[in-house]
This record gives structure tokens, sequence and C-alpha cells, in this order.
């Protein structure tokens, strides 16, 4: 009777111990209290290492378990680098298998309007493994850029504004290659041969689109100062562009455009060079670059902001009409600055 009783508690604490490992290897295995957790394992991580960063954060509540399951799983020697999403209340066995399988969680790379390549690499070094500098680094690599017809200057030619998706271990040349995929399946024939009535190529065009991004925010007005720079190509006027000044001298804080600025000496100072700059001052809109493509068949050459400060520009064919738009438009500012003063207290 006694042999029974000892037998039936061996059974017992088998099945309980059974049980409590089912539950620690199926039930919730993490310890933080945050709704997930982002793991990253960079390339290169090796298991000593992921095992510490684990325990230290309090990432998974039995890590000498999760230890012994990795080792019976050959995970150790197996290690992707990449992003995991760590949900919380995920077991074990899930972490693991997930970890296994390389099934990382996307990143989005919300590409809005950046100006220079600096610009973009830094957005790029804050979402991704691959780091500022290396994404510069990329970017004037003449051997990179030269599989795609690009050089250092055109470059930004083939980055949209757009959502790219990626896993957070891609490459440099990953992350380009998606870009300028992108960017050729913009330009269809229809869209060539628009760029071409204009004299212009998918990069001109893109260029040329920049400045006038630069240049206004009204959708009205895009198409008509595309057209004035158009026709400044076409009788061999220099473009003369303010927002070229400014990103020749890196300041785009600038307000106003004085002619001591009018002077630095930059390939995109297009008030000192004919036609236009060897690369884009900033990534335009699509509703931008469809403007300058349906850019109408005007003569204006010259345009100035408007009087009343709605945004909008008055447009001119002759240099006369456009300094009495200019003389307007500098009585309204004069006038504007005038009365803040006033309103500041100051006579």
């Amino acid at each position: 009777m006694q042999v029974k009783k000892v037998f039936s508690v061996l059974i017992f604490l088998i099945l309980l111990m059974a049980i409590m490992a089912v539950y620690f290897v199926f039930g919730p295995g993490t310890a933080f209290k945050e709704a997930k957790y982002d793991l990253y394992i960079r390339t290169g991580t090796n298991y000593e290492t992921l095992v510490t960063t684990l325990r230290q954060d309090q990432v998974i509540s039995h890590p000498a378990l999760f230890n012994w399951m990795a080792g019976r799983t050959g995970y150790p020697e197996k290690i992707k680098a990449g992003k995991y999403e760590i949900k919380q209340g995920m077991s074990l066995i899930h972490i693991l298998k997930m970890l296994q399988n390389g099934r990382q969680v996307p990143v989005n790379l919300v590409i809005t309007k950046l100006r220079t390549k600096e610009d973009l690499a830094g957005l790029v070094g804050r979402k991704f493994e691959c780091d500022s500098a290396a994404f510069m680094a990329y970017l004037n690599n003449p051997d990179s850029l030269g599989a795609y017809a690009l050089d250092s200057n055109t470059v930004m030619t083939a980055i949209f504004p757009n959502t790219y998706t990626y896993f957070w271990n891609s490459t440099a040349s990953r992350i380009f290659r998606k870009m300028e995929i992108a960017s050729r399946t913009f330009w269809t024939s229809a869209r060539i041969q628009k760029a071409e009535t204009h004299h212009l190529d998918a990069k001109t065009t893109y260029i040329l689109a920049s400045i006038v991004e630069e240049e206004t925010t009204r959708k009205e007005d895009k198409p008509k100062i595309a057209s004035v720079y158009l026709n400044r190509l076409s009788t061999g006027m220099k473009l003369a562009a303010d927002p070229t000044v400014k990103f020749a001298l890196r300041n785009f804080e600038l307000k106003r455009v004085y002619s001591k600025y009018l002077a630095v000496e930059s390939p995109y100072n297009t008030y000192r060079n004919a036609g236009l700059p060897p690369g884009p001052i900033c990534t335009p809109s699509v509703e931008t670059i469809e403007a300058v493509l349906n850019a109408p068949d005007t003569r204006f050459l010259y345009f100035v902001a408007k009087p009343d400060f709605s945004g909008y520009s008055n447009f001119a064919e002759t240099y006369p009409e456009h300094m009495q738009n200019a003389r307007e438009y500098q009585k309204a500012l004069d006038e504007q600055m005038r009365i803040g003063q006033q309103a500041k207290g100051n006579p």
C-alpha cells in the first residue's frame, strides 16, 4: 500500500512538472510591461551577446529555459540579423521560432521633402542598421551609381517622395535600388515624350521641378512658373532662381536673397551659371513634376509674389512690366514691416 502511495506521488509530481514545463514553454514568456519590445540583432551578433541583451533588458521571463531550448534547436549557430517585434505575452517557443525563421517586422521609410543627400542619409541612418555614413558613401560612389547612369549630383533625381518598405538590416544598395526602381516605373514613355517636347529628359525635368517646388506651394502657379524657367532656358537667359542660391549657401532659412548672396561661387548658383544646376535642390512632389511636364506655352519671363501676400505670383512678359509688379510687392512689404514695427511699439 505504501509503495502505491509513493508511486502515485511520483506520477503526480511528474505530471505537475510536465504541466509546468509545457506552461513555461508555451505560456507567456515575456518579462516586460510594455505592449511590445523591439529587438535589434545587428549583423555579426553572436549568441552570447544576444542572450545578454535578452537578460539585461528583461525581455524573457526564463532565460535559462530559452537558452536550453535554443541549444537543442541549433539556433546559436544560425542567428539572423534584423528587427524583431516581441509582443507582450509571447511564448518562449514562439519567440525562438520567430528568431530562427528570421520573421522580421517591416520598416517603413517615408520620404517627403528632402533637400540634400545628407538629409536622405540621415533619415536612412535613423531607420536602419545601415548608418548615415555608409549610405552617404554609397550616394557618392561612382561605381555604385554608374550602374544606374547617375552621378553624385544627379543621384537624388532617383528619389521620389513616397513610402518604401524594407527590413531593418537592408544594405545601402538594396535601400537605394528599391527607390530607383520606383523612379524608373514613374518615367513612362508618355512622360518621357512630354519632357522631350520641352527639350528635357527625366533628370532635367526633375531638376527643374525641384526649383519650382521651392518657389511656390500654390498648385495653380506651378505650371506657369515652370513655363517662365523653360522660356528662360530656350532664350539663353540665366534662370536666376533664388532657391538655387539658398541651396548653394546651404542656408534654407533665408527669407530674402539679397544681392550680396548672388555672388556665391557654386555650380548651383543660377545667377552666375547658365542653364540648370547639376542636380536637384530638393525632392519635388509628383504634382510639381507633372506641372513641369504640362507647363503651358506662355511668353512669361518673370514672376514676383503678389502684394496681397496670398502666396500667388504676378507674371510678366517684359522687364518693365515685371519691375512694376516688383515695386507693388515691395511697397506692400514695406507697409507690412512698418505696421509690424508699430505693433512692437517702435517708431
